[in-house]
This record gives C-alpha cells, sequence and structure tokens, in this order.
C-alpha cells in the first residue's frame, strides 16, 4: 500500500526545502491532494496554493521551527545542472547540493522533535556511464550496479572530464547526507531518473518541442539508454519510501524499463503523432548544448537504472513501460497547453 499512514488518521506536516523548483511542485501537488499539510522552504516568493517559507539555504533562521514536529522532511535543494559547467556554475552546483544537506543535518540533529524520515535528492547520474557491457547485467540497481568516475567511452578516450564532475558532486552530496548524525530520523537518498512532467520547461516539453519540430530522432549513436520517470509514479513512489519505516539508504527512482535512445525518441514521436524525425549527430549535439549554455552530458551520457528496492518492496508502477508514459503525457500537454 503506498500511502503515508498518518498516526490517528491525522494529515500530517511535511516540509521541503528548496520546494519551489518543477519536482517541487510535482510533490506539493501531490501530498496535498492527500490532505497532508505541506511546507515549502524556498529562496524567493511565489504564489502558490501550500504554505511558503523563506529560507537561504545556508543559514538558520525561523524556517527551523518548521522542521520541529514535521513528519517528512523531502530535500529537492540544488541549482538546475541545466547550465555550462564553467567554475562558477559548478560551485554553485555543488554548494546548493552539499551545503544545504550538511545544514539540514545540523538542524535536524539539534531538533527536540525532528521529522521521522528524511528524504533526500540525489541523481541516478552517480552510475557509469558505459555502452562496453551488453545485456541484462548490464542494469544498474542499488546492490549491483557500479557507481562512476574516470570511466571510458571506449578503450581509446575516456568519457569527458565534465561527466565526472556530476558523478563527484553525487557522491559528495550523498556522503554528506549519510554523514549526518540523526539517529531518531530514517533516511533515503532518492537517486532519481529523469523525471517527465507535461511542463514546457520539464525535459518531456525540450523534447516534445524538437519532436514538432522535425528534430525528434535519436541523439548521438542512439544506444545511450535513456532511464525516465512518469511524474505520477515519481510522487507515489516518494510517498511510498517516506511511509515504509524498514526502506533506508540509496534507492532508484526510476521507471523498471529504461530504453535505448533510438527507441526512446521513436515512441515519443509516435505518441505525438509524427513519423519521422531528423537524427541529431554526437557534434551536433555538443554545438548545440554550447550554444544553449547547456552540457551534452545530460543527452549523451548512457544510463540503465533500474529500481531494484522498490520493485523488491512490492512498489507498482503505472507507467512501467515508456510508450504508455508518452501517450499520458501528451494527452495532459495537449490538454494544458495546446
Amino acid at each position: 500500500m503506498d500511502t503515508i499512514a498518518a498516526p490517528s488518521s491525522r494529515p500530517l506536516r511535511i516540509v521541503l526545502p528548496g520546494g519551489s523548483g518543477l519536482l517541487g511542485q510535482v510533490l506539493a501537488r501531490h501530498f496535498q491532494q492527500q490532505g497532508h499539510h505541506v511546507t515549502v522552504l524556498t529562496r524567493g516568493p511565489y504564489t502558490a496554493p501550500w504554505q511558503t517559507v523563506h529560507w537561504d539555504g545556508e543559514n538558520t533562521g525561523p524556517w527551523t521551527g518548521y522542521l520541529e514536529g514535521a513528519d517528512v522532511c523531502i530535500n529537492l535543494a540544488g541549482r538546475s545542472v541545466n547550465c555550462r559547467y564553467n567554475a562558477d556554475n559548478r560551485r554553485a552546483i555543488r554548494d546548493s547540493r552539499i551545503g544545504t544537506t550538511r545544514l539540514l543535518g545540523r538542524v535536524i540533529a539539534g531538533l527536540a522533535e525532528p521529522p521521522r524520515v528524511w528524504l533526500n535528492a540525489s541523481t541516478a547520474t552517480i552510475y557509469r556511464h558505459t555502452l562496453d557491457r551488453p545485456g541484462i547485467d548490464w542494469e544498474m540497481d542499488e546492490a549491483t550496479g557500479e557507481l562512476g568516475g574516470n570511466e571510458f567511452i571506449s578503450k581509446r578516450r575516456r568519457a569527458p572530464e565534465t561527466w565526472n564532475f556530476s558523478v563527484g558532486v553525487a557522491r559528495d552530496w550523498e556522503a554528506a547526507f549519510f554523514a549526518a548524525e540523526t539517529p531518531r530520523t530514517r533516511k533515503v537518498a532518492l537517486r532519481s531518473a529523469i523525471v517527465f512532467s507535461p511542463s514546457p520547461e520539464s525535459a518531456f516539453g525540450i523534447l516534445s518541442n524538437l519532436v514538432r519540430l522535425g528534430l525528434g530522432g535519436k541523439q548521438g549513436s542512439g544506444r545511450q539508454f535513456v532511464s525516465w520517470i512518469h511524474e505520477r509514479d515519481f510522487a507515489r513512489a516518494v510517498e511510498f519510501l517516506a511511509a515504509r519505516e524498514d526502506l533506508d539508504g540509496p534507492v532508484n527512482v526510476a521507471a523498471p524499463n529504461p530504453l535505448p535512445n533510438r527507441q526512446f525518441m521513436a515512441a515519443l514521436r509516435e505518441a505525438w503523432e509524427v513519423p519521422n524525425g531528423f537524427p541529431v549527430p554526437s557534434l551536433a549535439v555538443k554545438i548545440a548544448a554550447f550554444f544553449l549554455r547547456t552540457e551534452s552530458e545530460l543527452v549523451l551520457k548512457s544510463r540503465r537504472v533500474v529500481p531494484g528496492r522498490l520493485l523488491d518492496a512490492g512498489f507498482e508502477f503505472e507507467f512501467p513501460e515508456w510508450a504508455e508514459a508518452a501517450e499520458d503525457l501528451v494527452m495532459q500537454w495537449r490538454h494544458r497547453n495546446d
């Protein structure tokens, strides 16, 4: 049963540090619809149907009182990785994740009544990129998946150094999380795949625009695996993990059936009823990423992540296959945006 059990059926107090972004809004909306009380800690004010409280992510302040006696803390703080990895952005990416995680660890450790569970954002990017091991043994679950860093794209050439940066941040992020001494609070690291939501600013929105412009063919070789999850399953999985007191540590939050980029884009074209799409070679991806001020890693890195612990715990995905997920997202998109 993937719902949070509220003591005496009372609404739960759920606090989302850094919850003003797309994923925070997905979770806040989901939990509020469940009848729970949601508080988002945000650097900047924004209008929302749930409570918002200012924090700077660096210092203690009045916001710490909202964690006192809360049932669940879900930390989503972190600068977007959709940027060029120059020195300033690298520093911001690291500090906004590791610094806020350490801050929350100190605050939660000092509370008289800390949250019973703390779920901290992480990323499926922590696993290694590889195209050299086809077959089922290449799937990366929590027990057997190989963490990344300094892997080879081929026998002749290493992966770009910027890819190692992403893995290093992910490793240090989780290390800071699990180093926090919070013995009264269960901790889960959410190794999330790309969350697909019918929103223009989301990954789904960007890829859908390419498809509709006739540019929705394979990207790069098309062999790289795409790990993904529908926004509804993402919210349900987070709720499931908050409820299951027997689960802690790293958990892959991804649909059970990742697929190669070539097939992924073909299913997305079919959902949009666009029969063809021009392929985009790796060099073109890198050039486009440069001019769009982002990184080609977001498209070219192969991620074949599977949710071993979620499946073993009995979680049932509403959208285990990408084709069905893409159809649902397109339907929602048309209802909301067209």
